[in-house]
């Protein structure tokens, strides 16, 4: 049932350090029925992104806040109302006023002039074309191009210009028409001139065939937080290569049963996740981290699996507590759950916090070496390549070197040589490798 009387919509808490979000897309517009509990707008804040459910049923009768925006926690976004219909915004009448006393001034003499400049600002609120509301985040976007909010085509409510309306004027061109048009009175002159060289191109704006998209919070923390590491952690990595033919027939034995049982594919990740968290038990600076003048070791993994958001909008690192206490099916559950909750935008930030050691796989895509950033504070980063079929020198029976074909990967390792010598770096890199080429068993 619709709900009686208005509930307010407020930018949730989302986690101890986080304090800000940005509405990234309403899923429902004023005036539109919703369901409690219903999907009403996306959010996105330095560590995640996640949907909003409704805090009631009824119908969206104000939307405070508009898309692009960034406000703190806490912060009315908008507001459900019941089935008797929606309030007036309060602003709405507002502007009416200024309109009506700015009409006498201009009679006035000269000397008033700058008087009007103080509502020129209100200026595509009372616009000819009736468009009721324009956002602060529209307002900025056209100040930066010079465009009147008033000669662009609004497709929002009543009329109203969207952020996407003022985007779409600005890369059709609209905003260079109106800026060019009084340039022609002082060409004249200057055709005469030497050929004027191009204008370096100022930030916000774009040149032809390219279009503008502001930056998301989940990309301003991603760049934040590889820069930092960067400038934090003595970045080095080295490589091994492993013959994964124990893992392939391992895997060919308990797909089926995983998957009719348990409806879960035993992914290579798994069987990695699996050996390599076994191996950290025996390189502690491995799964550490320095804390301004100490070291600190632990006796548990907190297993960080980087999964890629869709359409390339971000990566995010959710986090698999305890790692050291599953076994093969358990961290091949554990993998689907937090990359489907990430693909979702069902995560909350306690699921990204807390990482010890961390993998990444761009191998599914076919690389086969890379060198990925380390997420601090952790010490290192495990890498995992293309599986692929190669010729291998191996040992036949008779103990003579022979050419076979193997199923081959690349496994990279990218620690903190401030914490990680690279010979350290190596023997965890071969015994994770004598695990994985010596795989018996199911890995439980």
């Amino acid at each position: 049932m619709a709900t009686e009387t208005a509930v307010d919509v407020v930018m949730p808490q989302m986690g101890v350090s986080v304090s800000e979000g940005t509405i990234t897309r309403w899923l429902k517009q004023e005036g539109e029925q919703i369901e409690a509990d219903e999907p009403l707008l996306e959010i996105s804040t330095d560590k995640v992104d996640t949907e909003v459910p409704s805090p009631a049923s009824g119908t969206v009768t104000q939307i405070l806040v508009q898309e692009g925006e960034t406000v703190a926690v806490g912060t009315k976004l908008g507001q459900i109302g019941g089935a008797a219909g929606a309030p007036a915004p309060a602003t709405e009448p507002e502007p009416e006023a200024p309109a009506e006393e700015a009409a006498p001034e201009p009679v006035a003499a000269t000397e008033e002039a700058p008087a009007p400049a103080a509502p020129a600002a209100p200026a595509p609120v009372a616009s000819g074309n009736g468009k009721a509301f324009v956002s602060p985040v529209v307002a900025r976007i056209a100040s930066e191009h010079g465009v009147d909010p008033g000669h662009v085509p609004g497709t929002g409510q009543g009329g109203r210009v969207t952020k996407k309306d003022i985007l779409a004027f600005v890369e059709s061109g609209g905003a260079q028409a109106a800026s060019s048009a009084p340039a022609p009175a002082a060409a004249p002159a200057e055709a005469a001139a030497a050929p004027p060289k191009p204008a370096p191109v100022a930030a916000g704006e774009t040149l032809a065939g390219e279009s503008l998209e502001p930056i998301t919070a989940m990309r301003r923390g991603i760049a934040e937080h590889m820069r930092r590491s960067l400038d934090t952690a003595a970045h080095v990595t080295s490589a091994i290569e492993v013959d994964f033919s124990r893992i392939v027939a391992a895997r060919g034995k308990l797909k089926k049963e995983y998957e009719s049982a348990y409806g879960v594919n035993p992914t290579y990740l798994s069987f990695i996740a699996k050996a390599t968290v076994e191996v950290l038990r025996d390189y502690p600076y491995v799964n550490a981290e320095m804390r301004g003048d100490s070291i600190v070791t632990r006796n548990f993994v907190n297993l960080g699996i980087a999964v890629e958001l869709a359409e390339g909008k971000g990566l995010i690192v959710p986090v698999i507590r305890n790692a050291e206490g599953l076994n093969l099916l358990g961290l091949a559950r554990g993998i689907v759950e937090i990359a489907n909750k990430a693909r979702n935008k069902q995560l909350v930030p306690d699921d990204v916090q807390g990482g010890t050691f961390t993998i990444t796989n761009p191998g599914g895509y076919g690389t086969f070496h890379g060198t990925p950033v380390i997420s601090q504070p952790q010490s290192a980063i495990l890498g995992t390549y293309a599986l692929v079929k190669r010729a291998w020198v191996v040992e036949d029976e008779l103990g003579q070197d022979v050419i076979a074909i193997r199923p081959m990967m690349n496994i990279t390792l990218t620690y903190d040589h401030r914490l990680v010598d690279g010979a350290y770096a190596g023997r965890f890199l071969r015994d994770l490798r004598e695990r994985l080429e010596g795989w018996e068993g199911d890995g439980g």
